[in-house]
């Protein structure tokens, strides 16, 4: 006799639900019929099907409530897919339609922005939204277009100081609404600052690695291991990217505090960094001599550049896809153009006696039929030509910076203090000025004074206008003017310095952004109705160069420090 435990006092077989049996005997009715069409029959078989199905299956189950109806077999799988649009896109849209669809947008997205800032409702007219198109259409068409050093005041700054680095600061990078500041140090850390303040407001350390059995992997460190060469923040100011000794490219959310990824591949140290302008593509130079791309909106590997000779010590980019490097000790600056995958190849350096001789000139006497300085040289005869070929004998060895100006037009600086001007119409340099930050003299108990000149360490321009800075060890960042043809250059004005400049940053400062800086004298407002906006200098200064340790600069007010510096319009 079975136990009493297991027994039931349900029915083990149920009773069919009346609409399965009457799907079933309606769907044999249908078969037996036989006069429907091929459609029509294959969904009363397939619906014949799921009824004897469920019976058996609610013949299995006897678990199931009677309130529980249906099954996997009765879920529609299909999902309603529907084709993703942009806006209201119509099919039946017809490309003029279009573009005064996305025309109406932008000037929407215009209007919203200039009402997220500091504007008033009265200001937001048909003027501004002009001025803003016209603007975009100028960055747009890669061509010079700010005429303004003429118009700024070079003598009256106060600027912002920020110590927080025990070596070098190697780097130093603000975003481009003017917000915060990032700087780096060869001691490997990365500080974030506000500008509104002045204050460190966080600090990314460099990671310990353990060595022996429990050495971690790359891709788990959250951190460089070394020293910290290179920084570039991204237009949209979400992404700093990082270039260290230790061959790795960090990217960091700076909206967060946070690390987000490390790209390895270089072989070699990273020694610069730079962010395609209105993108989150990123440009990375190394010793290794390659030029890599990454897209950081994928947070992907896109392609490497071969080409240099040497390490590439310096790396500039603007809107277009294209980049330009300077070579070191190849003496060659190359603008990549990404989308052509091609390469143009520029060769600096001054002419030595060696260099001559081996090209079948002679030692003296013989001058170059290009311009030096700017001025054609008549003949060898001349004083001028004589002073100049003086000028000229410090024999160009590495060009340790670049900047753009424009997609076209580019500055750079060597180890012989000279700036050139370049132009991708032509292989050799527009314009060379000597001797930029004078000389470097040294008391030798053998050779007497020894007058070296001082190379360029640092050179930064503002975009798509005629204004670029450069720097040495010389206690002086100079500011230099475009003429009106791109042609040549001439010094306009310079402010103090002391230290050995690593890096510059030149920016238009937005409108409104540090009006209230706690750091900021009010009586240094720019007058309300100028037309041309304040300029923001960022400098990074140490007592030894960013890359070594053969220069060390003592003095009063040398410091491992950066120094930010708003550059005013005359009043």
């Amino acid at each position: 006799m079975p136990d009493s435990f297991f027994a039931s006092t349900k029915n083990r077989k149920r009773k069919r639900s009346v609409s399965t049996a009457e799907g079933a005997r309606g769907a044999k009715k249908i078969l037996r019929k036989g006069k429907s069409n091929s459609q029509d029959t294959k969904l009363t078989n397939a619906s014949a099907r799921r009824g004897a199905r469920g019976a058996v299956d609610e013949e299995l189950n006897s678990d199931r409530t009677d309130s529980e109806d249906g099954g996997i077999d009765d879920i529609d799988l299909r999902a309603d897919v529907q084709p993703e649009t942009s806006g209201d896109e119509d099919e039946d849209e017809t490309p003029a339609e279009k573009r005064l669809r996305l025309a109406k947008l932008y000037l929407e997205s215009v209007k919203d922005g200039l009402a997220e800032g500091e504007f008033d409702a009265a200001e937001i007219d048909r003027e501004l939204i002009s001025e803003r198109l016209r603007q975009d259409v100028l960055e747009h068409s890669g061509k010079v277009h700010l005429f303004v050093a003429d118009f700024y005041d070079f003598t009256s700054t106060s600027p912002l100081r920020c110590r927080g680095h025990r070596f070098s600061v190697t780097s130093a990078v603000a975003s481009d609404d003017a917000q915060f500041l990032y700087t780096s140090g060869k001691e490997g850390t990365i500080n974030k600052w506000s500008l509104q303040s002045g204050k460190k407001i966080a600090t990314f350390y460099k990671q310990r690695v353990s060595k022996g059995k429990e050495k971690a992997l790359p891709q788990d460190i959250q951190g460089h291991t070394d020293e910290i060469l290179s920084l570039a923040v991204s237009s949209d100011g979400r992404y700093l990217a990082s270039g260290s000794k230790d061959r790795k490219v960090g990217v960091w959310d700076v909206e967060k505090d946070e690390w987000v990824k490390g790209f390895g591949g270089h072989k070699d140290s990273v020694s610069s960094v730079a962010f395609r302008k209105g993108t989150q593509q990123l440009y990375t130079g190394s010793f290794d001599r390659t030029v890599k791309l990454f897209d950081l909106s994928v947070m992907g590997y896109v392609e490497t550049l071969f080409g240099h000779q040497d390490s590439i010590l310096c790396l500039d980019a603007l809107r277009g896809e294209t980049a330009v490097t300077a070579g070191a000790r190849d003496r060659t600056i190359r603008f990549w153009k990404i989308a052509d995958e091609s390469q143009l190849v520029f060769r600096g350096g001054g002419k030595s006696a060696i260099r001559e001789l081996l090209e079948g000139g002679v030692f003296e006497g013989h001058e170059d039929e290009e311009h030096v300085n700017g001025v054609e040289v008549d003949g060898p005869k001349s004083n001028k030509g004589k002073e100049r070929m003086k000028e000229r004998k410090y024999a160009e060895g590495s060009i340790e910076c670049v900047a753009m100006i424009d997609e076209t037009t580019f500055v750079s600086g060597g180890d012989t203090g000279s700036i050139c001007l370049w132009n991708t119409q032509k292989k050799k340099p527009v314009y060379t000025q000597t001797l930029c930050h004078g000389f470097h003299e040294i008391q030798s108990s053998t050779e007497g004074l020894v007058r070296t000149p001082r190379w360029i360490t640092a050179v930064a321009s503002l975009r798509y206008s005629d204004m670029f800075v450069s720097g040495s060890w010389d206690g002086e960042v100079r500011f230099w003017k475009l003429d009106q043809r791109l042609r040549s250059f001439s010094l306009v004005g310079s402010i103090p310095a002391p230290g050995v400049v690593n890096s510059l940053q030149l920016l238009v400062l937005p409108k409104g952004a540090l009006d209230n800086a706690s750091w900021r004298e009010t009586e240094q407002l720019p007058p309300t109705k100028s037309s041309v906006q304040p300029a923001l200098l960022v400098v990074g200064l140490g007592q030894e160069h960013r890359l070594g340790r053969w220069l060390s600069v003592k003095g009063e007010g040398v410091a491992n420090a950066t120094t930010v510096h708003i550059i005013y319009p005359r009043t």
